[in-house]
């Protein structure tokens, strides 16, 4: 398997070339373009239950799309929202995501959803998020440009901001400071990581966009 990333950082686009018998499984509703022999079909990841959690509360889709190649073919995917498509090569380790930040990922790959505390109900944001695992490429994305930071010690980050983290990273749910600071502030709760790893941050917030939208309907 090949692919190809173009459009980065405003209005990211993943091209991956399949060999015979290769296959790749995606976001619903991902894909734009393929080649005309190329297979397509409905998959539940993980059954049915884990799927009905993964749509009902992590934010993706009851179903997978996967497509294979009878033949050497292609296939595109773009994200619902524009920004930078990433791509991530799994060997074994555990990669987090936020709901709606998955796009792609080979067959090596598993996904499951994971509760993120009681605390998280409260931020409005990021009480749940998607454990990656296995062996293969995963394919993500952000809304926005994205900022990759190496991180070593603490570091606080707004929810809507937040992509994916790597597991060597701790992390709490908390307020901006006191209980004052936290409610007039207009941060509300955020996220306190700790530790040294990689965090990945988008550059706009969808909901804020809404926010800003929402002023000009009448």
């Amino acid at each position: 398997m090949k692919f190809d990333i173009q459009g980065n950082p405003d209005f990211g686009d993943l091209t991956v070339t399949l060999d015979p018998g290769e296959s790749i499984l995606s976001e619903s509703g991902a894909m734009s373009r393929m080649s005309r022999h190329l297979e397509a079909r409905g998959r539940l990841v993980g059954g049915l239950g884990k799927a009905l959690v993964r749509k009902a509360v992590g934010g993706e889709s009851l179903f997978l799309a996967e497509y294979r190649a009878p033949n050497r073919g292609f296939v595109s995917f773009a994200p619902g929202i524009p920004g930078t498509v990433l791509h991530r090569r799994l060997t074994g380790e555990p990669f987090y995501l936020t709901a709606g930040s998955f796009l792609a990922c080979t067959p090596g790959v598993q996904l499951r959803t994971r509760f993120g505390g009681l605390k998280s109900f409260f931020s409005g944001e990021g009480a749940f998020f998607i454990e990656c695992s296995g062996s293969g490429d995963l394919f993500f994305n952000a809304y926005g440009g994205l900022v990759e930071k190496q991180l070593e010690g603490r570091f606080t980050v707004d929810t809507g901001h937040l992509v994916a983290w790597e597991p060597t990273l701790d992390y709490s749910i908390g307020g901006m400071g006191g209980l004052k600071q936290t409610f007039f502030s207009g941060e509300g709760l955020v996220m306190k990581f700790s530790g040294r790893g990689t965090i990945y941050l988008q550059t706009r917030h969808l909901k804020g966009l809404a926010g800003w939208l929402s002023s000009f309907i009448r």
